[in-house]
């Protein structure tokens, strides 16, 4: 028997990637077209997108902790979210939430750690870069991160709300992306964060200086992981 995976989506291409990735490689483990039980439930993206424009955290919370309750309700043993963004509500959603949860910047922590990283740079949502989802999850293990300059930002928030989750992937976003991750190589960065869950889809394939660390299979991974406990 395996545990019941429940998916908190968010935007599309992240959840679908990450429903993806735990079905595609858990064949490896239980054996062909196998994998553990997986249910999803998203809000529009737009419902969430109301919320952070005003900074309503607790609102964000609560949209999490009813998607999470509808996924027990049909059998959730475990809930996951892969955006990265909203893991900045994550403890209001937990904490009125009936069924536990993995938090995708603890599921990328220990991936670093365990690969020797030290100085991790984090790109993102605007929200994500500047916040404390990574911010935290670091600080308690020592360890050091960076995110790109100023400008960058303003970038990279721009092409993942005007490209990325609408599923449009371009060459130039790609070259540019390949550029933020050089820089922040040159600032001692030894890995970077692919910290919006559709940046791993647009980079899929694109050789970079330093590694990059995939939240949204990482956390898929340790979903299945956790499924066949």
């Amino acid at each position: 028997m395996t545990k019941h995976i429940g998916i908190v989506g968010c935007s599309a291409e992240g959840a679908a990637l990450c429903y993806r990735t735990i079905c595609t490689e858990a064949e490896n483990v239980m054996g062909e077209h196998r994998h553990p039980e997986v249910s999803m439930h998203t809000f529009s993206l737009g419902d969430y997108m109301e919320l952070i424009e005003v900074d309503d955290w607790r609102g964000v919370g609560a949209l999490m902790a009813t998607s999470a309750t509808k996924l027990a309700e049909i059998g959730a043993d475990f809930a996951i979210c892969p955006d990265n963004t909203i893991h900045r509500a994550f403890d209001s959603a937990a904490g009125h939430s009936p069924i536990p949860w993995l938090h995708i910047a603890a599921t990328v922590t220990e991936f670093a750690l365990e690969r020797g990283y030290r100085n991790v740079g984090v790109t993102g949502t605007a929200s994500l870069m500047s916040g404390p989802v990574y911010t935290d999850a670091f600080d308690r293990v020592g360890i050091r991160h960076n995110i790109p300059e100023p400008a960058d930002r303003v970038e990279i928030n721009r092409i993942i709300f005007d490209d990325l989750v609408k599923g449009v992937y371009t060459e130039e976003s790609r070259a540019f992306f390949a550029g933020v991750i050089d820089r922040l190589g040159q600032s001692g960065c030894d890995s970077v964060v692919l910290g919006c869950t559709e940046i791993p889809i647009l980079m899929d394939g694109v050789e970079t200086p330093i590694p990059t660390l995939d939240s949204t299979r990482i956390l898929a991974r340790a979903a299945l992981e956790a499924a066949l406990e």
